[in-house]
């Protein structure tokens, strides 16, 4: 068997394997993240959750397809480890790159939910005071 082709399917069950370890995970432990941001409404939380998992799921699963093909032969076991380990490094940026704009698309709309949230003053203002100028 060509080399190339071990290349292959070495990156494709690594690369696979490693998105649905990833999204599981961020699944099962951003779920309470994602109940907060939406004011404890579960059945919401669990949509959205659901929602975010298939995204994360069509963006990684078509990026690791679309970087699949080598530009080179794969001669040897060494540059067999080398393509796996290039091509293996990108998809894990990926996937970490992903996860951050996930957090911070999250963290900005728990940031928005929590100003919502502050209560107007009890009393609203009744006038406005006149500043005096310094030495007067």
């Amino acid at each position: 068997m060509d080399l190339t082709v071990v290349a292959y399917v070495a990156y494709l069950l690594i690369s696979v394997a490693l998105t649905v370890w990833v999204a599981r995970t961020l699944s099962r432990n951003g779920r309470i993240f994602i109940a907060s941001v939406l004011r404890g409404d579960e059945k919401l939380a669990d949509a959205v959750n659901h929602l975010l998992v298939v995204g994360f799921y069509l963006v990684n699963l078509g990026f690791v397809a679309l970087y699949l093909k080598a530009a080179d032969a794969v001669e040897n076991a060494r540059g067999l480890f080398e393509a796996l380990s290039v091509k293996l490094g990108v998809v894990l940026l990926v996937l970490g790159v992903m996860h951050l704009g996930n957090v911070w698309v999250l963290n900005k709309i728990r940031r928005r939910s929590l100003m919502e949230r502050e209560q107007p003053p009890p009393v609203p203002p009744q006038g406005w005071t006149t500043t005096v100028p310094a030495g007067a």
